[in-house]
């Protein structure tokens, strides 16, 4: 990334040195590092811009308020069960509780919560003993291994809304039927979720194909690479190769690194990767921006 020394200039996502689409934060799921206000603070000071992200549901009111104090933050919203699953009325209360004033759409996360068998390797805590037996889970196919139809139509109403659909956690078939009913149905945006991870166990090889189609972007997290989901291999070639690739943290765990050490750790990575300049910032603000931007 470019110069990343804190300073105290208030940022737009126009004029951040970077945009991380993918930071947790609490209240989640899990216990987190920072509050909305606490990461937004620490993003201003390294020039950049966050997209709040919650397995609990939305972040867009939380994102709303830390604008008003001048924070760098946007939002998302999570559809699992627990946040009404593919209700569209949820998807439509975060989009106007997000509010216009960032010129940045919403992102809407397919569910996170599948209850398919992974053991993740983060060490995690649940925010609350109504979490201790975990959420109900949701995916985005039904026992046929087709879109359900409820997904389908919010795909359809997508094309209208200030939003962008992220894939979640659905898995590798998954995918590929989302992007074709994008495809089917022009939807102008679809993010494919940090695709590395082991729910969805695409490589860099895999989504040649996937991610072709022009609405589509792939979100490469710098977590698949820390947990050692991704190898460094397959980590270069997704920033180095793929179209229209976004480069996040998916970061905000007690047991991970703050947001200054992460800046560090990408520079290393990215010099590690012989990112030339340019595509550095193509993949950390260029590809972000274009894919959130109204």
């Amino acid at each position: 990334m470019p110069n990343t020394a804190p300073t105290t200039t208030r940022t737009t996502a126009h004029h951040a040195q970077f945009i991380d689409v993918h930071y947790h934060v609490g209240p989640d799921a899990y216990l987190r590092r920072h509050t909305a206000t606490t990461a937004g603070e620490l993003y201003a000071e390294h020039q950049g811009w966050v997209v709040l992200k919650n397995h609990l549901g939305s972040t867009a009111a939380q994102a709303w308020e830390a604008r008003q104090q001048g924070l760098p933050v946007s939002g998302s919203i999570v559809l699992n069960a627990l946040a009404g699953g593919f209700d569209l009325r949820a998807v439509e209360q975060a989009a106007i509780q997000h509010g216009e004033d960032s010129g940045l759409r919403l992102i809407v996360h397919l569910p996170t919560v599948t209850g398919r068998t992974h053991r993740s390797r983060l060490t995690r805590t649940p925010s609350h003993p109504l979490l201790a037996q975990g959420q109900r889970p949701l995916t985005v196919s039904d026992e046929h291994r087709m879109l359900r139809p409820e997904v389908r139509e919010l795909l359809r109403a997508a094309r209208d809304l200030p939003v962008v659909i992220s894939t979640g956690h659905a898995d590798a078939h998954e995918v590929r039927l989302l992007v074709d009913e994008a495809v089917r149905l022009d939807l102008p945006r679809l993010m494919l979720n940090q695709p590395a991870n082991p729910m969805t166990g695409l490589t860099c090889k895999d989504l040649w194909e996937v991610a072709a189609a022009q609405q589509v972007w792939t979100e490469q997290t710098a977590l698949t690479r820390l947990l050692d989901y991704q190898d460094q291999s397959d980590f270069a070639d997704v920033l180095s190769l793929l179209p229209r690739v976004v480069y996040s943290s998916d970061l905000g765990q007690p047991s991970q690194m703050d947001i200054g050490p992460w800046l560090e750790w990408t520079r290393r990575s990215f010099q590690e990767a012989q990112l030339p300049p340019e595509r550095i910032t193509q993949v950390t603000h260029t590809e972000p921006l274009m894919m959130l931007s109204l």
